[in-house]
């Protein structure tokens, strides 16, 4: 074959791959001459070989210049591409930076909305948010506790459900506390205030002392939100915890007074039963003692020491005695029931 067909078959065939690399990326590379976006051909290209979207980086891009965000907020063509690189959604931090511009009052630059996106946030939801407030339930629908229950200094318990108004604070989007936080610190804030209340009924009367309460506290420090308002929506008047406490108490004091009772009876059984003892005692020392009596008797007989004459008046002094005795225990009786005559 003639050198110059081949030539010419290899110009051909290197034309048309070049018209068919142009007619591919014509659409995106027309939209951003048309758009301004300033996306060259080569950049196209150099995407493809990077494996990055070609459609997501130019729309964004788009997007981003139609709404005014040009390059000098850092939202370059290479930006993208490096966010896009980094796992980031392209087109959602566009669409946050535009309806940040759009509202005028949010201060957000590129690199802040790409931060909050590799974060793991919804920078989009974040600046609506932002832009327009949301409302928490306290506590949250779903839960197993319907209400903050709280008790007043008076013993009376207070059931309160509260809604909290929140928007984005996109400086501390990053690291900063979520809306668990925030319920969990301003249930804690509601039932504070409650039990710093002399009495329910003032709760009651106003209950924008739980939320002037609440608020003074600073409760969103740290967070990824900033508290707006904090609004009472329903307060329902519980058990008298007060009462129930004092009566449990008093139980609990009668029992153990009772246990006390039980005691000194155990032990006052105990010292009677010690006393017997004792008596039982006695008495058998006292029968020892009149045994060694006849035995003594008998040893005085033996030895001399004591005669029959004298044991007979040992025993009439001992029957004198016993008559005495008995003549004294009868007058006393008998002086007794005069007594109780008159």
């Amino acid at each position: 074959m003639n050198p110059l067909m081949i030539f010419v078959i290899i110009a051909i065939i290197v034309v048309l791959i070049l018209l068919a690399v142009f007619m591919s990326y014509f659409r995106w590379w027309i939209q951003s001459v048309l758009t301004g976006a300033g996306i060259s051909l080569g950049a196209l290209i150099g995407m493809t070989l990077r494996k990055v979207r070609v459609a997501e980086i130019v729309r964004s891009k788009i997007m981003a210049v139609q709404a005014g965000i040009g390059d000098e907020t850092g939202a370059t063509v290479q930006a993208l591409e490096a966010h896009y690189l980094a796992g980031g959604k392209v087109q959602m931090v566009i669409m946050a930076l535009i309806a940040a511009n759009k509202a005028k009052t949010i201060k957000l630059t590129f690199r802040e909305a790409t931060a909050i996106d590799l974060a793991g946030r919804n920078v989009l939801e974040a600046v609506q948010t932002s832009v327009y407030p949301r409302v928490i339930d306290c506590p949250p629908k779903g839960s197993a506790k319907r209400s903050l229950d709280a008790v007043a200094r008076d013993g009376i318990q207070l059931k309160v459900r509260a809604r909290v108004t929140v928007r984005s604070n996109l400086q501390q989007l990053i690291g900063g506390a979520t809306e668990e936080t925030i319920i969990a610190r301003v249930g804690e804030g509601i039932v504070s205030a409650i039990g710093s209340a002399q009495s329910h009924k003032t709760v009651l009367e106003n209950p924008d002392l739980i939320s002037k309460a609440v608020l003074e506290r600073r409760l969103d420090s740290q967070t990824a939100y900033e508290i707006v308002s904090i609004d009472i929506a329903d307060i329902d008047v519980g058990e008298n915890i007060g009462a129930r406490l004092k009566a449990d108490q008093a139980e609990a004091d009668t029992r153990v007074a009772r246990a006390k009772a039980e005691g000194r009876r155990a032990m006052a059984v105990a010292k009677e039963q010690e006393n017997q003892a004792s008596i039982e005692e006695s008495r058998a020392a006292l029968v020892d003692a009149e045994a060694e009596v006849p035995r003594s008797m008998a040893d005085a007989f033996q030895s001399g020491k004591l005669g029959i004459m004298d044991y007979y008046k040992l025993r009439n002094v001992q029957a004198d005695t016993d008559m005495r005795r008995a003549i004294s225990a009868g007058n006393a009786e008998a002086s007794g029931s005069q007594t109780k005559d008159k």
